[in-house]
């Protein structure tokens, strides 16, 4: 899946120094930059800034086989559905229930009429 993404590097440097680095976006200006239309061939200013743009290219092509490909004989279809379906409708372990057969004290007072103290 991450072979097919193509991915835009951006950096902007003034001077010799990075400013920015932008993936998938412009990278942001440092604002010494020439504007286009001020530069002209016979300037003799020029701009201390560069912006570099690395592209790394994803796949294009992916290779899918068809179904024209894929052969399957009736024994490994039968042997491959009779072992995921052997299993599905099995019954649970019986579990062991400890406390089934548990007898709480009998209660000899009831102790919220005692003292007194009922939930409301």
């Amino acid at each position: 899946m991450l072979s097919t993404i193509s991915i835009t590097i951006e950096k902007h440097f003034c001077g010799n120094t990075l400013i920015d680095i932008a993936l998938f976006t412009e990278a942001d200006k440092c604002g010494m930059e020439i504007p286009y239309n001020q530069q002209d061939e016979t300037s003799l200013i020029k701009s201390c800034c560069k912006d570099v743009v690395d592209v790394i290219e994803g796949q294009d092509k992916l290779n899918f086989n068809s179904s024209k490909d894929f052969k399957l004989s009736n024994n490994t279809f039968a042997a491959i559905f009779t072992y995921s379906y052997l299993n599905l409708y099995e019954e649970l372990p019986n579990q062991i229930i400890h406390h089934k057969n548990y007898r709480p004290p009998n209660l000899i007072f009831d102790r919220q009429v005692l003292d007194q103290v009922f939930l409301i």
